[in-house]
């Protein structure tokens, strides 16, 4: 599409409001997800390391009661 100035392209026909609205909507969107996936990535990436102290420390037990 050829717009003359950048105030028809902002217009975008008379639906600009819309075009930026869902172009807004989807940005917004896309940044929760982001900003959801490394929360969550972090939550499991904790939840793997307290599982593999919590192996350890039974482990050492285990060595202490078998001697």
């Amino acid at each position: 599409m050829f717009f003359q100035s950048w105030s028809d392209f902002i217009n975008m026909g008379g639906y600009g409001f819309y075009v930026w609205l869902s172009y807004g909507i989807s940005l917004v969107a896309m940044i929760i997800l982001a900003i959801q996936s490394v929360k969550g990535r972090k939550a499991v990436l904790k939840e793997v390391l307290r599982e593999q102290q919590r192996e350890a420390r039974l482990n050492q037990a285990n060595k202490g009661n078998t001697l």
